[in-house]
């Protein structure tokens, strides 16, 4: 590699007794910028040669890294280059949302292996977690046949489920999926698996998704507006996805924000921003599993109804990056989800021109203050199974600390 050419690398640390964070940033690395030499690593991550050398042994001893083909540049000896092994470790992702349970697991450098889905039954989470743990299981049936080796190298689960989590009754309400959430699902799902299970809620999966594949990736600072059948957003901040205190930052669809023409009994946001009020307009069954050809289709014929979903929504969108902007001060807002593509642009399209903030401003970052990310209903399953992967290889201050 080019010594010249930028390397996006965290510092690494050469004090004693961190060498499971400089592990993490090591294999951050490369996962960031692809093949790279000791060299280019101690060059951009601070670390000593040697100890980059010592973590590279011992991550290849590990079965997570392999050196390529040596390459010669210039004079000296020629560079050889190391890269993550896809087989190094594996994880599953599984999305709950309210008609459909989805599972994907993929590898240590994201391919998706195995994809699957089915709807859940009506009888509701007692129920239905029994359908959650057969696809697991026949999911991870096909991995196995796949890579006999995968059962050793499973380093969790990843649950992404609409929120919000753990509130009082008070805020009780028929769109969210109350008896879920106060299920012990992770527990049950942890139990039925034998894995380390996780849970966050969809936006904050689908911000991920953003980061490994879509418009968020190599920012630290974003906001992921994730329309689906509610309204969340996943946050993004200084490089690491930010779950609040209960893990329930971004709850967005629950706030009671009043627009032109509302009364004092205006209902949360996400009662007119969201795919399940569009199905309420369109006389759509939200569990129809055509409904993003069926939302497509009505999007594209237009008519009275669909216009006036789509600017009150906007209008309210609108108001919604203005305010995410004045508190995040974010690099760039991205409008994504469990909707199609031709909603999305529609919508952002009808929030122009946005609304004057901190963000508006003519020296900022390169990325417009709003933007399409991915308009994909397997987003959230992806996102989920990036975390137990994050979860053990990405850096963060715990690994310095040596706390969970």
């Amino acid at each position: 590699m080019d010594a010249r050419k930028s390397i996006r690398a965290k510092s690494g640390t050469n004090l004693g007794g961190a060498s499971a964070h400089n592990r993490r940033i090591m294999i951050d690395a490369l996962r960031i910028n692809g093949a790279l030499s000791r060299a280019d690593l101690a060059r951009a991550t601070g670390l000593t040669p040697q100890t980059v050398s010592n973590i590279i042994e011992e991550l290849a001893r590990d079965g997570l890294v392999q050196s390529q083909a040596s390459v010669r540049k210039g004079r000296g000896q020629p560079a050889t280059p190391y890269h993550l092994v896809p087989d190094g470790a594996f994880a599953i992702g599984l999305q709950i949302d309210r008609h459909v349970t989805r599972t994907v697991i993929v590898n240590l450098v994201g391919d998706v292996l195995v994809q699957t889905e089915s709807k859940l039954p009506s009888g509701g989470p007692a129920e239905g977690v029994l359908v959650i743990l057969d696809i697991v299981g026949k999911a991870c049936e096909t991995l196995m046949a796949q890579f006999p080796h995968a059962a050793g190298k499973l380093v969790g689960l990843g649950l992404a489920m609409p929120g919000p989590f753990g509130i009082n009754e008070l805020y009780d309400d028929p769109w969210m999926m109350t008896a879920w959430q106060n299920f012990p699902l992770a527990e049950r799902i942890a139990e039925g698996t034998g894995l380390e299970v996780a849970l966050q809620n969809d936006a904050s999966a689908a911000a991920t998704a953003e980061r490994l594949l879509g418009a968020a990736h190599g920012l630290d600072h974003v906001v992921c507006i994730y329309l689906g059948y509610g309204l969340g957003a996943g946050l993004i901040l200084n490089g690491e996805i930010y779950g609040g205190a209960y893990s329930n930052a971004g709850e967005i669809g629950m706030m009671l924000a009043l627009a032109p023409g509302d009364d004092a009994n205006v209902e949360p946001l996400e009662h007119y921003t969201s795919m399940a009020s569009l199905c309420n307009v369109l006389g759509i069954d939200p569990s129809d599993p055509r409904l993003f050809a069926l939302v497509t289709d009505a999007v594209a014929d237009g008519g009275p109804a669909v216009e006036r979903w789509i600017n009150n929504a906007a209008d309210r969108l609108r108001r919604t990056v203005q305010m995410l902007e004045s508190i995040f001060d974010p690099q760039t807002t991205i409008l994504c989800g469990g909707a199609p593509q031709a909603l999305i642009d529609r919508l952002i399209e009808r929030m122009g021109p946005l609304m004057p903030s901190i963000a508006d401003r003519a020296q900022r970052y390169p990325e417009p203050r709003l933007q399409a990310g991915l308009a994909d209903p397997w987003s959230v399953a992806l996102g989920a199974a990036a975390e137990p992967i994050a979860r053990a290889f990405d850096p963060r201050f715990s690994a310095i600390l040596k706390t969970p």
